[in-house]
């Protein structure tokens, strides 16, 4: 007689709410110079600024902030043309996202910068690139980028690291208790990035296997990881 084979359950990728706002937003020592720079909106040192950090670091959110607050628009940074360039700018206020110097209409962002400072419009640019690295073969682009005030986001402390993985945990609603987070906490990466793809991993798992999160399923996944 054969052996039944048991079904494997499929896991389906269900979108889940990330909440952005400021009442959500996670304080640190390493994200406090960024938010100071949202929260002192509009007494900046410059109306062009430079948010700069990891993958997963909170630029998003803290742009996200600010629009709120400046009711500014937003761009992604690869799909900036310079025919889109005033109608950004429409409001006074923009966000540009993800700025990758190997991935952007140069002139098109030499515009922008222009436009906005005869408009005397605020821009906020997010970007995991610090000023230094910029490498745009505009001559005049790349000077004016690097003269662009930067605020850094920094690695997360011990503290912002644990409430990282709480936060992601009840993003994608799973419940998790004190084992589970202090077991990622020592055992992966200390980045945005890793937190965010460690709670991913166990999310598709526990809904693959149909069981809850826990320090064994934890245990489980890094160790096959």
């Amino acid at each position: 007689m054969s052996a039944r084979v048991q079904p494997r359950q499929l896991a389906f990728a269900l979108p889940h709410a990330e909440s952005l706002t400021r009442d959500n937003f996670l304080e640190g020592p390493a994200n406090e110079a960024a938010l100071a720079l949202v929260d002192s909106w509009p007494e900046w040192p410059n109306r062009i600024m430079l948010l700069v950090g990891p993958e997963g670091s909170g630029k998003s959110h803290l742009a996200a902030i600010w629009a709120e607050q400046a009711g500014a628009r937003s761009i992604s940074a690869h799909a900036l043309t310079a025919a889109a360039v005033p109608g950004a700018l429409a409001t006074g206020a923009l966000v540009v996202e993800d700025l990758r110097s190997s991935d952007v209409d140069e002139r098109a962002l030499f515009h922008l910068m222009n436009l906005a400072r005869e408009d005397e419009a605020f821009v906020l640019i997010t970007t995991r690139e610090p000023p230094s690295a910029f490498a745009v073969e505009l001559r005049d682009l790349r000077s004016r980028l690097r003269a662009v005030p930067a605020v850094s986001l920094l690695p997360p402390d011990d503290q912002l690291f644990r409430a990282l993985i709480v936060k992601f945990c009840a993003d994608r609603q799973l419940s998790v208790d004190e084992t589970v987070v202090g077991y990622l906490a020592t055992r992966i990466e200390r980045s945005y990035a890793a937190v965010r793809q460690a709670v991913e991993m166990l999310d598709t798992e526990a809904l693959r296997l149909g069981r809850p999160v826990t320090r064994a399923l934890a245990a489980e996944l890094l160790r096959n990881a």
